[in-house]
């Protein structure tokens, strides 16, 4: 789902990892075919420059991102990536901080 459908990550939640920036050349095999983030875990997609098709399995539902509009994964959602000619993107992962003090806001 994109933040266009509504998703939005929890409030409360940090980021504590990101990808390198991958390319259309240099986009993992694992990225490209079904896995899913772990339990209590929220990735957000972000697209530097050009397109990616974002596909959540179970039901299916396709979704274009792009510099406008990120992907937002939900925990343990199936999903994968498909690159829409050259593109340019990360991933950043969320997760309800260890300790209460570093919530954001």
């Amino acid at each position: 789902m994109t933040a266009q459908e509504g998703a939005t990550l929890p409030p409360d939640f940090v980021a504590y990892r990101r990808t390198p920036v991958f390319t259309e050349a240099s986009v993992p095999a694992g990225l490209r075919h079904r896995h899913q983030t772990k339990a209590g875990v929220w990735a957000v997609i972000t697209v530097l420059e050009g397109r990616l098709r974002f596909r959540r399995l179970d039901p299916t539902v396709e979704i274009e991102l792009d510099p406008t509009a990120p992907g937002i994964v939900g925990p343990e959602t199936p999903h994968e990536v498909e690159p829409l000619g050259p593109v340019r993107f990360f991933v950043e992962f969320y997760a309800r901080p260890a300790n209460p003090e570093e919530q954001v806001g």
